[in-house]
């Protein structure tokens, strides 16, 4: 068996081919650059990469052709993003992006919020602990009358539970993200203890019915269990199922909420902390009609659709490979009338004033059937 040594000076020789092999592809493919500035070529020409990659899988025994194929998508990558210095391109979804960067605001004075729920809701402790206990703020009954209120300028910003840590993400409020056109510039990460209250003078012994939201009955799962003869009663939030229940003054009643909920409608407290998760957070997303820039953004938020074809969805995740951008999260959701085709939500780090970024997303645009920044926060 040769020495270990002696095999890494072998891979050392050939990196160094591989490596002045690669710059003189890449110095090919600036004069291809060239000529499609000169003849007007787009940058990305799918069926034309597909056609290479089958062809280059076939070089090699069929265990290397996976391995051949990824090396090439990544080397590809590579060349579009050189190409794209050079090519100018008409892009309707990265002319949308600059223009809504253009236009963006600065975070305002005394802004109108709202919040789903009655007061005392998770959603409003959110909105306190972002912009402060001041702040102007009204609820609303249901999470698109925010989206509403925001396109018909009857509020600044909206305050929208995406994800909890114990049940995932909120698949409603991404939805209605995509619909309305609105933009993330804010983001509030809230530790949930839910409580068990009731009116003064009860105790677990008086206790027959527990209401609450139907996640705030799924998250304390395991202690309802421990109290088999309660009947649990799904209410539409957390802060309504406590109005519900001092309104009532049943010692009968009970209600999974927030203690805050507890002091503002008069309830006693029976239990702290029933969660079966004791990290049990909700992030909520502060939403906006208009883009802003806030100081200290450091996550960057975008949705988009793909063609459904074979290898659409590993070409623009090499996009983030080569730009080295950290993908924290992607999540898929149906899209409506369009059967088994998908729409994709991505969080990544970045700053969209960044060096290069722009680059980055001309390039994503282009990749994606259609391409749109959420936000930058």
């Amino acid at each position: 068996m040769e020495d270990l040594q002696q095999l890494r000076r072998e891979i050392d020789q050939i990196d160094r081919q591989i490596t002045d092999l690669f710059r003189r592809r890449m110095a090919v493919t600036a004069e291809v650059g060239a000529y499609k500035v000169a003849h007007r070529l787009p940058v990305l020409d799918p069926q034309r990469e597909q056609e290479v990659l089958a062809k280059k899988a076939q070089l090699v025994e069929e265990a290397l052709r996976g391995d051949v194929t990824e090396l090439f998508e990544t080397i590809m990558s590579i060349s579009r993003r050189q190409q794209r210095t050079l090519v100018e391109e008409d892009d309707p979804d990265f002319a949308h992006y600059i223009q809504a960067r253009a236009a963006a605001r600065t975070p305002l004075d005394n802004p109108r919020v709202l919040y789903q729920g009655e007061p005392g809701a998770w959603a409003e402790e959110a909105a306190v602990r972002f912009f402060g206990d001041n702040c102007p703020r009204d609820r609303a009954e249901r999470w698109e009358d925010i989206f509403l209120a925001l396109k018909e300028g009857r509020a600044d910003y909206g305050v929208l539970p995406i994800e909890n840590s114990s049940t995932g993400s909120i698949n409603q409020v991404y939805d209605l993200l995509a619909r309305y056109g609105a933009f993330i510039v804010g983001e509030q990460v809230v530790r949930v203890e839910h409580c068990l209250c009731a009116p003064p003078g009860a105790g677990l012994d008086t206790l027959e019915e527990v209401c609450s939201h139907e996640q705030g009955l799924f998250q304390c799962g395991a202690y309802l269990d421990g109290h088999p003869a309660w009947r649990r009663t799904t209410m539409v939030n957390t802060a309504v199922a406590a109005h519900t229940v001092a309104r009532s003054g049943d010692v009968r009643r009970g209600a999974i909420c927030s203690e805050r909920a507890a002091a503002l409608y008069g309830l006693t407290v029976l239990a702290r902390g029933i969660n079966t998760n004791q990290e049990n957070n909700t992030r909520f997303v502060v939403v906006s009609p208009v883009m802003e820039l806030r100081e200290g953004r450091e996550k960057i938020s975008a949705l988009f659709t793909l063609p459904h074809r074979c290898g659409t969805l590993h070409r623009v995740m090499s996009v983030f490979a080569v730009s080295g951008l950290n993908m924290m999260k992607l999540e898929s959701r149906p899209i409506p009338g369009r059967s088994w085709e998908y729409r994709f939500f991505v969080d990544f780090a970045g700053d969209l004033d960044g060096p290069e970024m722009d680059g980055v997303l001309r390039e994503l645009t282009q990749s994606c059937e259609s391409f749109r920044v959420l936000g930058n926060y």
